[in-house]
């Protein structure tokens, strides 16, 4: 469509912060493109290239008692090849009107207008086709366009009005209405309303509005729907006289509507043209020249008022940031951002001098805003030539957004853990042997995020400095361009071999194309010779998921920055890089510290690798963490990754677990909450792939024993004080999670207390009053009586309840307990009676929850063998939940016994598993690669959860099992 998206608001009676009710409509300058959204379109049809749009003339009359539009466009373009035809882009729900349609010659512009030239005759048109299956509409003429000379193609279409969020939509709202007060006047009402249900103290409105990202233009007229073009659009939208329009520039004159083309209580918003586009492959250039920011307006319904009352000053301290980051005010004369209730789409409307965000959104931090404000400059002002760039610009917006909230205020809505939440994802996805399960959307969005990593990177290694004036060069002289994510890496590169930073030879392009061409990160592992004081260092693929038999991982090689940290120096704040390893397989290292001092290599996560050492590098950082003052004085950050590498390390059979054992020791004396938040995770991936063991009840006594002093002092310092940080509430409730699955006995007792205030109530089916968080530990370490209870609720569940409770106490009934009569009941009940208060979905579900941990899926598996025949009766034409059971009853096995047990019923019933036959092969395949986990891992697990136990001696202390 050229670059842009209109975006229109039509509501009744949506009040804002200026004294004003607003309807509106936005056009927006397209922006940055959504990745969840866009992934189909890196293979989208690209139109022709003979024509290229040079100017939009866009009319929309919107109907929102119909719930239609209607609208015309003019579209000027200039040839630049030979062809007969004009394609442009029109969605099959768009009726055009493909009889009244004229494509006009433009004559070449004069020194004075000529009286005496007639205006020029439309192109004979062949015929107008709709090309079935794709969003196109082509019109063919009798003689060809002549290269050089401009046309305007006039189009009439409609529409209708959805109420999903694309293309043109509507929404509605509820507001208080004003209580009159004694002498007449009205009283405002602050607050959120939105969960008032009192019809009489609130009213319904409704508005109408656009959303075009990253394709829907397409949706609402005829466009060339690419990112690519970058035109102006001149806008006139009808509106009622009772409402408001928003748009992406100021109004510029309103009109009467012509008699008879519309209702009389109708009139045209005419809009100033939008910024005008170079448009890239032709000589058409319209300069423009942009004054500056004069005004920003923040938009919400009346009641809402005091919830977005801070919102203009963190925009003010973002856009300060911003534009001394980028060097360049940001190219806009206003900008409006709205809270607008009720809009559902999961990111904001980032367009372009006009900002739509859920209301929740718009109360949140500065992270949000930074987020779509730097979309005005990286996005809008200038904007990825194709799809397939979007996740550069989009990793830039996260990478500064970040950056920028935590230098205003520390960015307390991280609560720290930026960047570790999407470096742990992208370490878990990055390390399987088939990454994203092959889900496009998924990989788009991981590419993003690793891309921002590599972003962050090149910030240490090069230099803030250097980075923030390589952007510069970037953005300069591209104002209303496109670019290619090339152009980024190739600014970076200037500017780092003008500050020094980078070897003439070296480019950034080529370091960051070894990171965003693959979907793998690397593993570097450090082997120190002490006595030489030299340290070999290698890279190779990591994996965490068994078999490491990933095709040609040998050939995989990175650009890898190794940034060093010794014990002698403790030097944090030196970021550049020691030596590049140049996608080379091994690299020396000199100058090593004395042999009784260790180094860390890529502290602070610098880059999204994990990193292995020799026993005895790792022993002596073990050792040193221990201490009080040694513990301080390696950042968090830094003990976070070093616990985040062994204990993966040794998960993915890269350490010695005894080694990865040690790196826990200092946790219990840690009490900084980034440390510990992959702890939980750590937790349960070992925890889960030993919990058929007899080691098992050994390692839930480690965990309570490394628990239990941090949430007794949590819990301790919580009721010291009011008030308490939110990681402090979170970091509690983890550990109170972790240590009831572990049989902690005053969280069992205090969950069975609460439990049994439902089982006392009057009427039981009227509402669960127990919180969520006591359920499940009640199931598990309960009575019978209590689980039977829960089982009753499922069965009676009144129709009128939120079906989602139901659901979750399905899942705690199926997934908590650790008893297998429990379980045995429940299959009973669902699979052999067959009762009818449970669907198939319920069935799936309870399998899915079995499959969670030993005592389920071994259950499962017996259940099974000993019901064989009736179960195959039962499920004889539901294939989906036979292939269901046998994969959660045979897929997760882990010892040699439980490969057995899988044998022997694969060849029991060999034959008789119909569409399963393939599933019980592959858990069988399975099952013999973690054997041999199991095999090598738990006899060194055990032998130093036994010391451990011993050395710490947990007899006395209070617990279940």
């Amino acid at each position: 469509m050229g670059r842009c998206t209109l975006v229109l608001l039509l509501c009744t009676a949506l009040v804002g912060l200026l004294p004003c009710g607003y309807t509106w409509r936005e056009y927006r300058i397209r922006r940055s493109i959504d990745l969840s959204s866009t992934n189909q379109l890196i293979l989208d049809v690209r139109l022709p290239t003979d024509l290229v749009p040079v100017s939009y003339s866009l009319y929309l009359h919107p109907d929102l008692h119909r719930a239609t539009f209607t609208g015309s466009v003019n579209i000027t373009m200039l040839c630049t090849k030979r062809t007969n035809q004009i394609t442009l882009h029109a969605h099959h729900d768009l009726r055009v009107d493909e009889v009244n349609l004229a494509v006009v010659p433009l004559p070449a512009p004069r020194g004075e207008p000529d009286a005496a030239v007639p205006a020029p005759s439309p192109l004979r048109i062949r015929r107008v086709d709709r090309v079935p299956k794709k969003p196109l509409l082509v019109i063919y003429f009798h003689d060809d366009l002549v290269v050089g000379t401009s046309y305007e193609v006039r189009l009439h279409f409609n529409g209708n009005i959805w109420e999903n969020t694309e293309g043109i939509f509507e929404g509605k709202y509820r507001q208080r209405a004003p209580k009159p007060t004694v002498d007449g006047d009205t009283t405002k009402h602050d607050g959120d309303a939105s969960d008032d249900d009192d019809d009489t103290l609130s009213s319904e409105h409704k508005y109408v509005g656009t959303y075009f990202r990253p394709h829907n233009a397409r949706r609402v007229f005829p466009c060339f729907d690419e990112p690519a073009y970058k035109v102006p659009f001149q806008v006139a939208i009808v509106r009622p006289k009772t409402h408001h329009v928003l748009f992406n520039t100021e109004l510029l004159r309103t009109e009467e509507l012509a008699p008879g083309s519309g209702s009389p209580h109708d009139v045209i918003d005419v809009f100033e043209r939008t910024p005008p586009m170079r448009l890239p492959g032709s000589n058409v250039t319209s300069p423009v020249v942009v004054a500056g920011l004069k005004q920003v307006r923040i938009w919400a319904r009346s009641d809402f008022h005091a919830n977005v009352a801070q919102v203009g000053e963190r925009v003010r301290l973002i856009l300060g940031k911003l534009e001394a980051y980028w060097g360049v005010a940001l190219p806009l004369d206003k900008l409006d951002i709205v809270a607008l209730p009720g809009f559902s789409y999961v990111k904001p409307a980032d367009n372009w001098g006009l900002i739509v965000f859920k209301e929740s959104e718009l109360q949140q931090g500065y992270y949000s805003l930074a987020q779509e404000l730097i979309y005005q400059w990286l996005g809008s002002w200038i904007t990825p030539h194709w799809w397939s760039d979007a996740h550069v610009n989009k990793a830039i917006a996260g990478f500064l957004s970040a950056d920028t909230a935590i230098q205003i205020d520390g960015a307390p809505e991280f609560e720290g853990k930026w960047p570790m939440t999407i470096l742990y994802s992208i370490y878990y996805e990055f390390s399987k042997r088939y990454p994203h399960s092959r889900i496009t959307a998924m990989k788009q969005e991981t590419t993003c995020s690793k891309t921002e990593l590599v972003l962050r990177m090149l910030n240490f290694t090069l230099g803030g400095d250097t980075f923030r004036q390589g952007l510069q060069k970037f953005i300069q002289h591209r104002e209303y361009r496109t670019f290619y994510g090339d152009d980024v890496w190739e600014a970076l590169t200037k500017q780092a071999h003008l500050d020094g930073r980078l070897c003439e030879s070296v480019t950034v392009n080529e370091i960051v194309d070894s990171w965003i061409t693959k979907d793998r990160i690397p593993m570097v592992r450090v082997v120190r010779a002490y006595e030489k004081g030299t340290a070999t260092v290698t890279q190779r693929l990591y994996l965490r998921e068994r078999p490491h038999d990933v095709p040609e991982q040998d050939k995989m090689l990175w650009w890898i920055p190794l940034v060093i940290v010794t014990q002698d120096t403790l030097d944090f704040t030196n970021t550049s890089a020691t030596k590049w390893m140049k996608q080379v397989r091994e690299v020396e290292l000199d100058e090593m510290p004395a042999a009784d001092q260790f180094i860390i290599v890529n502290p602070e996560e610098i880059g999204p690798f994990p990193v292995n050492y020799d026993e005895r590098n790792w022993n002596m950082l073990a050792a040193y963490l221990q201490t009080e003052a040694g513990r301080h004085r390696i950042p968090p950050y830094t003990r976070a990754k070093l616990l985040h590498d062994a204990w993966n390390l040794a998960y993915a059979g890269d350490l010695n677990f005894a080694t990865a054992f040690n790196m826990t020791l200092f946790m219990l004396h840690e009490r900084n909450h980034l440390v510990w938040n992959p702890v939980f995770t750590l937790i349960d991936h070992i925890g889960r792939h030993i919990d058929m063991s007899a080691v098992h009840k050994k390692f839930e006594t480690y965990v309570r024993t490394l628990l239990t002093p941090l949430y007794e002092e949590l819990v301790g310092a919580s009721q010291s004080t009011e008030h308490e940080e939110s990681w402090e509430t979170n970091l509690r409730s983890l550990a109170k999670s972790f240590l009831c699955r572990a049989g902690y006995k005053p969280c069992i007792e205090e969950a069975q207390r609460a439990f049994r205030k439902w089982m006392e109530s009057a009427d039981p089916e009227m509402g669960n009053p127990v919180a969520n968080q006591y359920i499940c530990p009640v199931f598990k370490w309960g009575t019978r009586e209590e689980w039977e209870f829960g089982l009753q609720r499922v069965i009676n569940f009144p129709e009128g309840r939120v079906k989602s409770e139901r659901t979750y106490l399905l899942k705690t009934l199926a997934g908590c307990p650790s008893q297998p009569s429990k379980i045995e009941r429940l299959l009973t009940i669902t699979v052999l009676e067959n009762n009818g208060n449970f669907t198939d979905n319920d069935i799936s579900l309870i399998f899915k929850m079995l499959s969670g941990g030993s005592t389920g899926y071994t259950t499962l598996f017996n259940f099974l063998k000993n019901n064989w025949d009736t179960i195959k009766l039962r499920f004889n034409d539901r294939e989906s939940l036979w292939d269901n059971m046998i994969n959660s009853a045979t897929g997760l096995f882990t010892t040699q016994e439980g490969y057995d047990l899988v044998s022997r019923l694969y060849v029991q019933h060999q034959g008789e598993f119909g569409t399963a036959e393939h599933i019980i092969e592959k858990s069988l395949k399975n099952i013999k690669e973690e054997t041999k986990w199991s095999d090598e891992n738990l006899p060194v697990i055990e032998q130093w959860l036994d010391t451990f136990l011993a050395t710490n001696g947990v007899a006395n202390q209070k617990f279940y099992g």
